[in-house]
């Protein structure tokens, strides 16, 4: 099974692919999906979709999983996310592919063993469990680590 995991965001969306065959996890791919600034809300949309449709096309994953949005102090921030976060799972949906949501403590907590992790702790665990990856950033990390997120999870409801 091919997983799709997606961190969403407006400046930057990270996205990472895993394969899962039994409980054995393999990295695919991973990176990450910057819009131009310069350009309307709704162009760096259509942007971001397009970017996330080329994902899909090119490694034609089995199953989606997004982060859900946290609330930020700035609630235009939490907004913007929220966008994003819907052009991601639209893209997912689009491709007829099933899509899960994770809390961002519950990633950290299924990858690092607490939802309080830092950041360098989740991709430390990464290293560990796709041996030889290479990160395409921050948010590519954070994406891996939910496609592996939604691998496991799958394990444990069969």
């Amino acid at each position: 099974m091919i997983i799709l995991g997606i961190d969403p965001g407006l400046t930057c969306t990270g996205w990472g692919i895993i394969a899962k065959a039994g409980s054995r996890l393999s990295h695919v791919a991973n990176g990450q999906i910057r819009t131009d600034t310069a350009l309307s809300m709704a162009e760096r949309l259509v942007e971001l979709d397009a970017a996330l449709t080329d994902v899909i096309l090119r490694h034609q994953p089995d199953a989606g999983a997004v982060e859900e949005v946290f609330v930020n102090v700035n609630p235009q921030s939490t907004l913007k996310l929220g966008q994003a976060r819907g052009v991601a799972m639209l893209s997912l949906a689009r491709a007829g592919l099933p899509v899960a949501e994770y809390p961002t403590k519950v990633v950290k907590k299924a990858l690092v063993g607490t939802g309080g992790a830092e950041k360098q702790q989740v991709q430390a665990m990464l290293r560990i469990l796709l041996p030889g990856v290479k990160l395409a950033g921050a948010d590519a990390a954070d994406a891996l680590a939910v496609a592996i997120t939604h691998g496991n999870m799958l394990g444990s409801h069969r």
